[in-house]
Protein backbone atom coordinates (compact mmCIF):
# COMPACT_ATOMS: atom_id res chain seq x y z
CA UNK A 1 0.00 0.00 0.00
CA UNK A 2 1.36 3.14 -0.79
CA UNK A 3 2.14 5.45 2.08
CA UNK A 4 1.55 9.08 2.30
CA UNK A 5 3.95 12.18 2.28
CA UNK A 6 3.62 15.82 2.35
CA UNK A 7 3.17 15.86 -1.12
CA UNK A 8 0.63 13.23 -1.41
CA UNK A 9 -1.80 15.17 0.66
CA UNK A 10 -1.47 18.13 -1.23
CA UNK A 11 -1.48 16.46 -4.96
CA UNK A 12 -5.07 14.56 -3.97
CA UNK A 13 -8.04 16.56 -5.38
CA UNK A 14 -11.27 15.44 -3.57
CA UNK A 15 -14.32 14.92 -5.69
CA UNK A 16 -16.33 18.17 -5.58
CA UNK A 17 -19.04 17.18 -3.00
CA UNK A 18 -16.51 16.09 -0.69
CA UNK A 19 -14.80 19.17 -1.00
CA UNK A 20 -18.02 21.33 -0.47
CA UNK A 21 -18.56 19.38 2.89
CA UNK A 22 -14.58 19.63 3.63
CA UNK A 23 -14.14 23.10 2.81
CA UNK A 24 -17.63 24.77 3.00
CA UNK A 25 -20.64 22.75 5.05
CA UNK A 26 -18.65 21.64 7.93
CA UNK A 27 -16.31 24.36 8.74
CA UNK A 28 -20.21 26.22 8.71
CA UNK A 29 -21.22 23.81 10.92
CA UNK A 30 -18.67 24.07 13.14
CA UNK A 31 -18.94 27.77 13.49
CA UNK A 32 -22.04 27.89 14.12
CA UNK A 33 -21.66 25.71 17.47
CA UNK A 34 -18.48 27.66 18.39
CA UNK A 35 -16.05 25.29 17.25
CA UNK A 36 -13.02 25.90 16.38
CA UNK A 37 -12.23 22.59 15.06
CA UNK A 38 -10.87 23.61 11.65
CA UNK A 39 -8.32 25.83 12.31
CA UNK A 40 -7.07 23.20 14.93
CA UNK A 41 -7.08 20.99 12.07
CA UNK A 42 -4.91 23.24 9.90
CA UNK A 43 -2.60 23.83 12.49
CA UNK A 44 -2.03 20.27 13.88
CA UNK A 45 -1.22 18.96 9.96
CA UNK A 46 1.64 21.57 10.01
CA UNK A 47 2.68 19.99 13.64
CA UNK A 48 2.49 16.33 12.45
CA UNK A 49 5.65 17.20 11.13
CA UNK A 50 7.71 18.65 13.52
CA UNK A 51 10.45 16.92 15.44
CA UNK A 52 10.07 14.74 18.51
CA UNK A 53 12.32 17.80 20.43
CA UNK A 54 9.87 20.71 18.77
CA UNK A 55 6.53 18.47 19.64
CA UNK A 56 7.83 18.09 23.56
CA UNK A 57 8.80 21.74 23.74
CA UNK A 58 5.14 22.76 22.03
CA UNK A 59 3.82 20.23 25.17
CA UNK A 60 5.69 21.74 27.63
CA UNK A 61 4.49 25.56 26.93
CA UNK A 62 0.45 23.90 26.25
CA UNK A 63 0.85 22.30 29.43
CA UNK A 64 2.50 25.74 31.87
CA UNK A 65 -0.37 27.47 30.54
CA UNK A 66 -2.97 24.78 31.65
CA UNK A 67 -1.12 24.64 34.67
CA UNK A 68 -1.59 28.28 35.04
CA UNK A 69 -5.10 28.44 33.93
CA UNK A 70 -6.04 25.77 36.44
CA UNK A 71 -4.37 27.60 39.52
CA UNK A 72 -6.40 30.64 38.65
CA UNK A 73 -9.68 29.36 37.52
CA UNK A 74 -10.46 25.73 38.98
CA UNK A 75 -10.86 25.17 42.86
CA UNK A 76 -9.78 21.84 42.94
CA UNK A 77 -6.18 22.72 41.63
CA UNK A 78 -6.36 25.94 43.74
CA UNK A 79 -6.14 23.96 46.62
CA UNK A 80 -4.27 21.39 45.48
CA UNK A 81 -1.33 23.58 44.16
CA UNK A 82 -1.15 25.15 47.56
CA UNK A 83 -1.06 22.26 49.16
CA UNK A 84 1.91 21.53 47.51
CA UNK A 85 3.57 24.52 47.24
CA UNK A 86 3.36 24.12 43.48
CA UNK A 87 4.10 27.33 41.29
CA UNK A 88 2.76 27.02 37.60
CA UNK A 89 5.04 29.55 36.54
CA UNK A 90 8.08 28.06 37.56
CA UNK A 91 6.96 24.89 35.59
CA UNK A 92 10.41 24.14 33.16
CA UNK A 93 10.46 21.04 32.47
CA UNK A 94 7.74 17.83 31.43
CA UNK A 95 9.39 15.26 34.41
CA UNK A 96 8.24 18.07 36.52
CA UNK A 97 4.63 16.84 35.99
CA UNK A 98 5.34 14.01 38.04
CA UNK A 99 5.19 15.95 40.77
CA UNK A 100 1.74 16.40 40.41
CA UNK A 101 -0.91 13.35 41.80
CA UNK A 102 -3.21 11.43 39.73
CA UNK A 103 -6.49 12.18 38.77
CA UNK A 104 -8.58 8.99 38.92
CA UNK A 105 -12.85 8.55 38.85
CA UNK A 106 -13.33 8.49 42.64
CA UNK A 107 -11.47 11.78 43.04
CA UNK A 108 -13.44 12.87 39.95
CA UNK A 109 -16.53 11.51 41.76
CA UNK A 110 -16.02 13.67 44.76
CA UNK A 111 -14.85 17.22 43.42
CA UNK A 112 -16.69 17.31 40.33
CA UNK A 113 -17.90 20.92 40.77
CA UNK A 114 -14.92 22.23 42.18
CA UNK A 115 -13.11 20.96 38.43
CA UNK A 116 -14.98 23.19 36.90
CA UNK A 117 -13.58 26.12 35.86
CA UNK A 118 -14.60 29.59 36.50
CA UNK A 119 -14.35 30.56 33.17
CA UNK A 120 -15.32 27.71 31.26
CA UNK A 121 -17.04 28.04 27.82
CA UNK A 122 -20.07 25.78 27.00
CA UNK A 123 -19.71 22.85 29.28
CA UNK A 124 -21.45 19.56 28.56
CA UNK A 125 -22.04 17.07 30.64
CA UNK A 126 -20.76 13.48 29.83
CA UNK A 127 -20.64 9.79 31.24
CA UNK A 128 -18.83 6.91 30.57
CA UNK A 129 -20.32 3.61 29.58
CA UNK A 130 -19.25 2.34 32.97
CA UNK A 131 -18.67 -1.02 31.58
CA UNK A 132 -16.10 -1.50 34.55
CA UNK A 133 -18.75 -0.36 37.27
CA UNK A 134 -20.06 2.67 37.91
CA UNK A 135 -20.32 4.99 34.81
CA UNK A 136 -18.18 7.95 35.94
CA UNK A 137 -19.94 11.72 35.04
CA UNK A 138 -17.72 14.48 33.83
CA UNK A 139 -17.63 17.75 31.89
CA UNK A 140 -16.46 18.54 28.49
CA UNK A 141 -16.25 22.44 27.49
CA UNK A 142 -16.18 23.43 23.64
CA UNK A 143 -11.85 23.99 23.31
CA UNK A 144 -11.53 20.43 24.53
CA UNK A 145 -14.77 19.37 21.72
CA UNK A 146 -13.22 21.35 19.11
CA UNK A 147 -9.59 19.66 19.80
CA UNK A 148 -10.84 16.22 19.84
CA UNK A 149 -12.94 16.76 16.27
CA UNK A 150 -9.89 17.80 15.01
CA UNK A 151 -7.30 15.22 16.19
CA UNK A 152 -9.65 11.98 14.47
CA UNK A 153 -10.50 14.46 11.43
CA UNK A 154 -6.56 14.84 10.81
CA UNK A 155 -6.21 10.92 11.18
CA UNK A 156 -9.23 10.60 8.63
CA UNK A 157 -7.46 12.36 6.40
CA UNK A 158 -4.35 10.17 6.28
CA UNK A 159 -6.26 7.77 4.60
CA UNK A 160 -7.12 8.95 2.05
CA UNK A 161 -10.65 10.01 3.15
CA UNK A 162 -12.68 13.02 4.52
CA UNK A 163 -15.86 14.34 5.84
CA UNK A 164 -18.38 14.63 3.14
CA UNK A 165 -17.21 11.10 2.06
CA UNK A 166 -19.75 8.89 2.62
CA UNK A 167 -19.30 6.79 5.83
CA UNK A 168 -21.43 4.08 7.89
CA UNK A 169 -21.13 4.31 11.60
CA UNK A 170 -21.61 0.64 13.31
CA UNK A 171 -22.12 2.06 17.13
CA UNK A 172 -23.54 1.79 20.19
CA UNK A 173 -23.65 4.71 22.37
CA UNK A 174 -26.80 6.19 23.75
CA UNK A 175 -25.14 9.87 23.33
CA UNK A 176 -25.44 8.73 19.69
CA UNK A 177 -28.46 6.99 19.14
CA UNK A 178 -30.22 9.54 21.54
CA UNK A 179 -29.80 11.87 19.18
CA UNK A 180 -31.62 11.30 16.30
CA UNK A 181 -33.94 14.15 15.98
CA UNK A 182 -34.51 15.58 12.35
CA UNK A 183 -31.69 17.82 12.59
CA UNK A 184 -29.42 15.50 13.21
CA UNK A 185 -30.99 13.27 10.69
CA UNK A 186 -30.38 15.75 8.18
CA UNK A 187 -27.15 16.92 8.88
CA UNK A 188 -26.26 13.12 8.28
CA UNK A 189 -27.85 13.37 4.92
CA UNK A 190 -25.97 16.53 4.00
CA UNK A 191 -22.15 14.79 5.53
CA UNK A 192 -22.78 11.48 4.01
CA UNK A 193 -23.02 9.52 6.94
CA UNK A 194 -25.26 6.71 8.39
CA UNK A 195 -25.89 5.09 11.49
CA UNK A 196 -26.30 1.85 11.67
CA UNK A 197 -27.06 0.18 15.85
CA UNK A 198 -24.41 -2.21 16.73
CA UNK A 199 -26.72 -3.52 20.15
CA UNK A 200 -29.08 -6.00 18.38
CA UNK A 201 -27.11 -8.38 15.61
CA UNK A 202 -29.50 -10.85 14.64
CA UNK A 203 -29.37 -12.59 11.23
CA UNK A 204 -31.96 -10.34 9.76
CA UNK A 205 -30.47 -7.41 11.64
CA UNK A 206 -27.09 -8.18 9.94
CA UNK A 207 -28.41 -8.89 6.68
CA UNK A 208 -30.31 -5.54 6.39
CA UNK A 209 -26.98 -3.79 7.47
CA UNK A 210 -24.71 -5.76 4.91
CA UNK A 211 -27.63 -4.77 2.12
CA UNK A 212 -27.12 -1.28 3.36
CA UNK A 213 -22.98 -1.17 2.93
CA UNK A 214 -23.52 -2.80 -0.10
CA UNK A 215 -26.21 0.07 -1.86
CA UNK A 216 -24.70 2.39 -0.11
CA UNK A 217 -21.07 2.13 -0.53
CA UNK A 218 -19.19 4.05 1.41
CA UNK A 219 -15.95 4.57 1.70
CA UNK A 220 -15.27 4.06 5.44
CA UNK A 221 -16.64 1.82 7.86
CA UNK A 222 -16.26 3.07 11.57
CA UNK A 223 -16.97 1.12 14.73
CA UNK A 224 -16.29 -1.40 17.62
CA UNK A 225 -13.98 -4.06 15.87
CA UNK A 226 -15.80 -6.98 17.64
CA UNK A 227 -19.51 -5.76 15.59
CA UNK A 228 -17.37 -5.04 12.22
CA UNK A 229 -15.59 -8.69 12.71
CA UNK A 230 -18.77 -10.04 13.47
CA UNK A 231 -20.82 -8.43 10.35
CA UNK A 232 -17.29 -9.61 8.24
CA UNK A 233 -18.21 -13.28 9.93
CA UNK A 234 -21.54 -13.51 8.92
CA UNK A 235 -21.14 -12.17 5.25
CA UNK A 236 -18.37 -14.66 4.51
CA UNK A 237 -20.75 -17.38 6.24
CA UNK A 238 -23.65 -16.26 4.20
CA UNK A 239 -21.42 -15.85 1.04
CA UNK A 240 -22.37 -12.06 0.90
CA UNK A 241 -19.52 -10.47 -0.99
CA UNK A 242 -18.43 -6.87 0.69
CA UNK A 243 -15.61 -6.55 -1.50
CA UNK A 244 -15.76 -3.77 -4.47
CA UNK A 245 -18.11 -1.89 -2.58
CA UNK A 246 -15.79 0.99 -2.35
CA UNK A 247 -14.59 1.07 1.02
CA UNK A 248 -11.32 2.35 1.30
CA UNK A 249 -10.71 1.82 4.95
CA UNK A 250 -12.31 0.87 7.99
CA UNK A 251 -11.77 2.87 11.37
CA UNK A 252 -11.76 1.12 14.71
CA UNK A 253 -11.68 2.36 18.22
CA UNK A 254 -13.25 1.65 22.16
CA UNK A 255 -12.50 -2.08 22.27
CA UNK A 256 -8.90 -3.53 21.78
CA UNK A 257 -8.21 -4.85 18.21
CA UNK A 258 -7.15 -8.43 18.28
CA UNK A 259 -4.86 -10.00 14.79
CA UNK A 260 -7.83 -11.71 13.85
CA UNK A 261 -10.24 -9.36 13.79
CA UNK A 262 -7.89 -7.56 11.80
CA UNK A 263 -7.46 -9.98 9.41
CA UNK A 264 -11.34 -10.88 9.24
CA UNK A 265 -12.34 -7.49 8.71
CA UNK A 266 -9.82 -6.29 6.24
CA UNK A 267 -10.41 -9.62 3.86
CA UNK A 268 -14.02 -9.49 3.90
CA UNK A 269 -14.28 -6.04 3.25
CA UNK A 270 -11.24 -5.72 0.85
CA UNK A 271 -9.76 -2.47 2.70
CA UNK A 272 -7.19 -1.53 5.21
CA UNK A 273 -8.43 -1.59 8.96
CA UNK A 274 -6.77 1.59 11.07
CA UNK A 275 -6.93 1.34 14.93
CA UNK A 276 -7.88 4.17 17.14
CA UNK A 277 -7.34 4.46 20.46
CA UNK A 278 -9.16 7.03 23.05
CA UNK A 279 -12.58 7.89 25.11
CA UNK A 280 -15.18 9.94 25.85
CA UNK A 281 -12.98 10.86 29.12
CA UNK A 282 -9.88 11.07 27.67
CA UNK A 283 -9.71 12.49 24.51
CA UNK A 284 -8.75 11.05 21.50
CA UNK A 285 -5.19 9.73 22.33
CA UNK A 286 -3.70 7.96 19.49
CA UNK A 287 -4.60 6.52 16.04
CA UNK A 288 -2.56 4.69 13.18
CA UNK A 289 -1.22 5.63 9.93
CA UNK A 290 -0.83 3.96 6.70
CA UNK A 291 2.81 2.74 7.95
CA UNK A 292 1.23 1.09 10.78
CA UNK A 293 2.52 3.56 13.46
CA UNK A 294 -0.13 4.31 16.36
CA UNK A 295 0.35 8.20 17.07
CA UNK A 296 -0.11 10.11 20.10
CA UNK A 297 -2.04 13.38 19.17
CA UNK A 298 1.00 14.72 21.24
CA UNK A 299 -0.39 18.60 20.27
CA UNK A 300 -3.62 17.86 22.72
CA UNK A 301 -2.19 14.64 24.77
CA UNK A 302 0.92 13.94 27.07
CA UNK A 303 0.78 9.68 27.64
CA UNK A 304 2.67 8.71 30.85
CA UNK A 305 3.20 4.65 31.79
CA UNK A 306 2.89 3.55 34.98
CA UNK A 307 3.94 0.48 37.24
CA UNK A 308 1.44 -0.81 40.49
CA UNK A 309 3.34 2.10 42.53
CA UNK A 310 2.23 5.09 40.23
CA UNK A 311 6.09 5.24 39.03
CA UNK A 312 6.76 6.29 35.70
CA UNK A 313 7.92 3.32 33.21
CA UNK A 314 10.50 3.91 30.02
CA UNK A 315 9.40 3.15 26.69
CA UNK A 316 9.00 -0.95 26.45
CA UNK A 317 7.82 -1.55 29.53
CA UNK A 318 4.35 -2.10 30.13
CA UNK A 319 1.88 -0.71 32.49
CA UNK A 320 -0.84 1.41 32.92
CA UNK A 321 -1.79 4.68 30.64
CA UNK A 322 -2.11 7.94 32.14
CA UNK A 323 -2.82 10.87 30.11
CA UNK A 324 -2.63 14.94 30.36
CA UNK A 325 -5.23 16.41 27.90
CA UNK A 326 -3.77 20.23 26.91
CA UNK A 327 -6.84 21.28 26.03
CA UNK A 328 -9.22 20.77 29.01
CA UNK A 329 -8.65 23.98 30.53
CA UNK A 330 -12.52 24.00 31.04
CA UNK A 331 -12.16 20.87 33.52
CA UNK A 332 -8.70 19.78 33.70
CA UNK A 333 -7.86 16.17 33.00
CA UNK A 334 -4.31 16.60 34.35
CA UNK A 335 -2.65 12.61 34.89
CA UNK A 336 -5.61 11.24 34.63
CA UNK A 337 -5.62 7.27 35.14
CA UNK A 338 -7.49 5.70 32.58
CA UNK A 339 -7.76 2.07 33.42
CA UNK A 340 -5.84 0.67 30.53
CA UNK A 341 -2.41 -1.12 29.63
CA UNK A 342 -0.01 -0.68 27.55
CA UNK A 343 3.57 0.84 26.08
CA UNK A 344 4.88 3.46 25.00
CA UNK A 345 7.59 3.15 21.67
CA UNK A 346 10.47 5.05 21.15
CA UNK A 347 11.04 4.33 17.35
CA UNK A 348 10.59 7.20 14.82
CA UNK A 349 7.44 5.93 12.75
CA UNK A 350 8.25 5.46 8.66
CA UNK A 351 5.44 7.87 7.92
CA UNK A 352 7.47 10.50 8.87
CA UNK A 353 5.77 12.44 11.32
CA UNK A 354 7.66 13.28 14.65
CA UNK A 355 3.98 12.37 16.69
CA UNK A 356 5.39 9.82 19.52
CA UNK A 357 4.12 6.54 19.50
CA UNK A 358 2.08 4.02 21.74
CA UNK A 359 3.77 0.44 20.84
CA UNK A 360 0.52 -1.62 21.82
CA UNK A 361 -2.87 -0.82 23.74
CA UNK A 362 -3.25 -4.22 25.82
CA UNK A 363 -6.52 -3.32 26.99
CA UNK A 364 -8.01 -2.65 30.12
CA UNK A 365 -6.72 -3.61 33.55
CA UNK A 366 -9.73 -5.78 34.14
CA UNK A 367 -8.98 -7.36 30.84
CA UNK A 368 -5.90 -9.57 32.67
CA UNK A 369 -6.84 -12.15 34.49
CA UNK A 370 -4.70 -13.38 37.90
CA UNK A 371 -4.04 -17.62 38.07
CA UNK A 372 -4.53 -19.15 41.39
CA UNK A 373 -0.09 -18.67 41.98
CA UNK A 374 -0.83 -14.64 41.96
CA UNK A 375 0.47 -14.62 37.84
CA UNK A 376 -1.24 -11.88 36.05
CA UNK A 377 -1.61 -13.15 32.59
CA UNK A 378 -3.88 -11.00 29.47
CA UNK A 379 -7.16 -12.31 28.65
CA UNK A 380 -5.83 -13.76 25.67
CA UNK A 381 -4.06 -16.47 27.20
CA UNK A 382 -7.53 -18.11 27.76
CA UNK A 383 -9.50 -16.35 24.21
CA UNK A 384 -7.09 -18.39 22.18
CA UNK A 385 -8.32 -21.60 23.76
CA UNK A 386 -11.87 -20.81 22.42
CA UNK A 387 -11.45 -19.15 19.47
CA UNK A 388 -9.14 -22.02 17.77
CA UNK A 389 -12.55 -24.24 18.50
CA UNK A 390 -14.71 -24.15 15.35
CA UNK A 391 -17.72 -24.71 17.18
CA UNK A 392 -17.70 -21.91 19.27
CA UNK A 393 -19.47 -18.59 18.00
CA UNK A 394 -19.33 -16.09 20.27
CA UNK A 395 -18.05 -16.49 24.05
CA UNK A 396 -17.54 -13.97 27.15
CA UNK A 397 -14.77 -15.23 30.18
CA UNK A 398 -15.80 -13.35 33.50
CA UNK A 399 -13.28 -14.16 36.35
CA UNK A 400 -15.58 -13.91 39.38
CA UNK A 401 -13.09 -14.39 42.04
CA UNK A 402 -8.78 -16.16 41.86
CA UNK A 403 -11.04 -19.44 42.64
CA UNK A 404 -13.79 -19.22 40.51
CA UNK A 405 -14.03 -18.29 36.57
CA UNK A 406 -17.62 -18.56 34.72
CA UNK A 407 -17.34 -19.38 30.74
CA UNK A 408 -20.29 -18.41 28.63
CA UNK A 409 -20.24 -19.81 25.18
CA UNK A 410 -22.30 -19.98 22.03
CA UNK A 411 -22.46 -22.67 19.34
CA UNK A 412 -24.18 -23.68 16.14
CA UNK A 413 -24.74 -27.44 17.54
CA UNK A 414 -23.99 -27.87 21.15
CA UNK A 415 -20.94 -28.81 23.11
CA UNK A 416 -20.41 -32.37 23.89
CA UNK A 417 -19.18 -33.66 27.37
CA UNK A 418 -15.56 -34.57 25.77
CA UNK A 419 -15.22 -30.69 24.59
CA UNK A 420 -16.63 -29.30 27.75
CA UNK A 421 -13.69 -31.08 29.71
CA UNK A 422 -11.38 -29.68 27.43
CA UNK A 423 -11.94 -26.26 27.80
CA UNK A 424 -11.88 -26.98 31.15
CA UNK A 425 -8.78 -29.06 31.40
CA UNK A 426 -7.20 -26.56 29.25
CA UNK A 427 -8.57 -23.04 31.50
CA UNK A 428 -7.29 -25.21 34.51
CA UNK A 429 -3.82 -25.44 32.87
CA UNK A 430 -3.47 -21.75 32.95
CA UNK A 431 -5.41 -20.54 35.83
CA UNK A 432 -4.52 -23.70 38.19
CA UNK A 433 -5.61 -27.13 38.87
CA UNK A 434 -7.78 -26.16 41.47
CA UNK A 435 -9.78 -23.32 39.76
CA UNK A 436 -13.36 -24.11 39.50
CA UNK A 437 -14.54 -23.12 35.83
CA UNK A 438 -18.04 -23.27 35.01
CA UNK A 439 -19.08 -23.86 31.35
CA UNK A 440 -22.25 -22.49 30.44
CA UNK A 441 -23.84 -22.86 27.11
CA UNK A 442 -25.91 -19.96 26.29
CA UNK A 443 -27.94 -19.25 23.28
CA UNK A 444 -27.02 -15.41 23.22
CA UNK A 445 -24.22 -13.01 24.73
CA UNK A 446 -25.17 -9.62 24.92
CA UNK A 447 -23.10 -6.57 24.70
CA UNK A 448 -22.21 -3.74 26.91
CA UNK A 449 -25.05 -1.14 27.63
CA UNK A 450 -22.48 0.87 25.42
CA UNK A 451 -22.84 -1.45 22.81
CA UNK A 452 -19.33 -2.87 23.12
CA UNK A 453 -18.24 -6.61 23.48
CA UNK A 454 -15.86 -7.66 26.35
CA UNK A 455 -14.60 -11.43 26.13
CA UNK A 456 -12.72 -10.63 29.18
CA UNK A 457 -13.94 -9.39 32.29
CA UNK A 458 -11.82 -10.26 35.52
CA UNK A 459 -13.07 -8.68 38.94
CA UNK A 460 -10.48 -9.74 40.57
CA UNK A 461 -8.03 -6.79 41.34
CA UNK A 462 -6.26 -5.07 38.07
CA UNK A 463 -2.58 -5.02 37.59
Amino acid sequence: MKLETRSDSREKSPVFYTGCVSNVLFPIHEYLKKHTSVRVRKSMEQTQWFSPEKLAQLQLEKLRQLLISANAHVPYYQKLFAGLNFHPEQFNVLTDLQRLPFLDKPTIRSHLEDLKSDRAQGLARFNTGGSSGEPLVFFIGRERVSHDIAAKWRATRWWGVDIGDPEIVVWGSPIELGAQDMLRVWRDRLFRSKLLPAFEMSDQKLTDFLATIRKFRPKMLFGYPSALSHMAKYADKSDITMRGTGIKVAFVTSERLYDDQRKQIGDTFGCPVANGYGGRDAGFIAHECPAGGMHITAEDIIVEIIDSQGHSLPCGESGEIVVTHLASGDFPFIRYRTGDVGMLDDRVCDCGRGLPLIREIQGRSTDFVVASDGTVMHGLALIYILRDRPEIKVFKITQENPGLTRVQIVTETGLSPSQTGQIIDAFQARLGRDVKIEVEQVSEIPAEKSGKFRYVVSRVAGI
